[in-house]
């Protein structure tokens, strides 16, 4: 039981499978519905602290470098910019876009928004905790349809 456990908490941690794929193993482990929402979201938001506190010194770390930090440099003048444009909608547009249970969105993507546009855990970690109890919901609920579809 502690290995299904630990083994959704790991799936739902990885960047771009997140807790998309951690409800579905869990489920597939057969640890049931609230065990599995409950460790993939818990998984799922594990390393975003980490990630929005150090991760702009990595950038910034990084942007140093004469030909190396040119990517580096371009994400950090791109935040610089937006971040003006966007401070109103900022909340709402985050806490969408990790709801979104698509690839290339989610806690992890949401969390390199908010290094870029140089965002404080306290202004950014409730939007994506939001959006990660949002995107469960909806894996949840398509779980729960195809399983019933199938069965």
């Amino acid at each position: 039981m502690i290995a299904k456990c630990l083994w959704v908490l790991f799936v739902s941690m990885v960047p771009i499978i997140e807790l998309r794929g951690g409800i579905p193993v869990g489920l597939g482990l057969g640890l049931g519905y609230p065990l599995s929402i409950t460790l993939a979201v818990i998984g799922n938001l594990i390393p975003i602290p980490f990630l929005i506190i150090y991760g702009r010194r990595v950038l910034e770390y990084f942007a140093k470098f004469e030909k190396f930090g040119i990517p580096f440099r371009w994400i950090l003048r791109l935040g610089e910019k937006k971040v003006a444009q966007m401070k109103k909608t900022l909340f709402w547009g985050l806490w969408i876009f990790v709801a979104i249970p698509l690839p290339g969105t989610g806690a992890w993507t949401g969390a390199l928004i908010a290094i870029t546009l140089n965002l404080k855990l306290k202004e950014s970690l409730p939007a994506i905790i939001l959006g990660v109890l949002s995107a469960g919901g909806i894996v949840t609920l398509l779980a729960f349809v195809f399983d019933y579809a199938l069965f």
